[in-house]
């Protein structure tokens, strides 16, 4: 990995991707002990805007914590993509839930469809964990972190009685980001 790894989720205020965010940055710090720190806005809205969690990740100090050439973005929504898919380096990822997003950003970047919250609904069975399930997708996707400290991470973050839902779900991601590769 990169001496500094920045990684962007946007979406919808209430999907989870702040939340997804902050597991990454632990996963990170807390599991894999590197540097990491996380921000994030969001529209006025308390539901629906969007959203933006950014991670940075490196192996030594961060000196600037907002992210400046993001390495990979996860858009969940149309707005999302229009919005913050700018400022993605280039041959950086960009991935987008296939299903919510119809218009693909330009840029000289790779860019990669997944039905993220399709899976969620119809493999998990709860739309709540499609930001775990994005989260082991861009795992997979950007080796920022390890298979095993990125699910350390989650069932480490949710009640003991989500752990399997959870769990599943980042598999699911993982597995599918993987083979969104080839």
């Amino acid at each position: 990995m990169a001496e500094r790894y920045e990684i962007r989720f946007s979406g919808a205020g209430g999907q989870g991707l702040i939340t997804a965010g902050i597991i990454l940055a632990e996963a990170a710090t807390i599991i894999e002990g590197k540097h990491a720190v996380q921000s994030q806005s969001y529209g006025p809205e308390a539901r629906g805007g969007a959203s933006k969690s950014e991670v940075i990740i490196s192996d030594g100090p961060i000196d600037y914590p907002k992210a400046t050439v993001v390495d990979a973005c996860l858009a969940m929504t149309q707005e999302a993509a229009d919005k913050y898919a700018n400022g993605i380096k280039e041959g950086g990822l960009l991935l987008l839930d296939e299903d919510f997003v119809q218009r693909t950003p330009e840029g000289n970047f790779k860019v990669l469809r997944l039905p993220i919250m399709r899976l969620a609904k119809e493999d998990i069975g709860r739309e709540i964990v499609a930001n775990v399930v994005a989260l082991g997708a861009m795992i997979a996707l950007t080796d920022a972190v390890s298979r095993e400290a990125g699910e350390k991470a989650v069932l480490a973050k949710v009640p003991e009685a989500f752990k399997e839902l959870n769990q599943k779900a980042f598999s699911l991601g993982f597995d599918k980001g993987k083979e969104a590769m080839n």
